[in-house]
């Protein structure tokens, strides 16, 4: 059986669940009351790990919360479709299918094959985690001319085999296997 969590044992990053429903916790404050008899309540600021919707909730310290039933799981990006985005669990070889409002931009960095991370709750996709880095191709960017360096800028555009546009230094040609940061969307070297 879960353990049970106190709402005064709840701090940045716990996870639990609520309502049935997954939470993680963003920010903790307890309040103490100043006359006798007082209770002490805790407020939090929560994000709804289904919705992503970010609220804040004021408990009672003694409420209890259930650990919520969340694993993550390996899996690769198969394709996207008009039912959303789909990833192969590699431990159990099932489907797991995404809506495109979970998957945001994520689909900038994923090709066919990618491994990721897919967290899933009560046995079903939810959400998912990239790597930090991923090798795509770079599918068109103008050639580097020297002397382009004389603005102090040694980048120039290129566009890459998902549709991403980024920066990458004047070295790098159509076709070439580049590193990308998944978390601040830039060029981190040569692949």
């Amino acid at each position: 059986m879960a353990s049970l969590i106190d709402a005064i044992s709840v701090k940045k990053r716990t996870l639990f669940e609520h309502d049935n429903t997954p939470f993680v916790c963003l920010e903790a404050e307890v309040n103490t009351p100043t006359a006798r008899g007082g209770q002490t309540l805790v407020r939090l600021k929560v994000r709804n790990l289904l919705t992503n919707a970010v609220f804040e909730k004021t408990f009672k310290a003694n409420d209890k919360f259930k650990e919520p039933d969340l694993v993550m799981v390996p899996a690769s990006f198969l394709y996207s479709d008009s039912e959303g985005s789909h990833f192969l669990d590699q431990d159990s070889f099932e489907t797991l299918t995404l809506a495109g409002e979970t998957i945001g931009n994520a689909l900038d960095y994923l090709i066919s094959g990618t491994i990721v991370e897919v967290q899933k709750f009560n046995g079903n996709p939810i959400n998912l985690e990239l790597p930090m880095f991923v090798e795509l191709d770079v599918a068109f960017t103008e050639p580097g001319v020297k002397g382009d360096s004389s603005s102090g800028t040694v980048t120039k555009p290129a566009r890459l085999e998902t549709g991403l546009e980024i920066r990458v230094p004047l070295f790098i040609k159509e076709g070439e296997k580049v590193k990308v940061s998944t978390e601040k969307g830039e060029f981190a070297g040569r692949a």
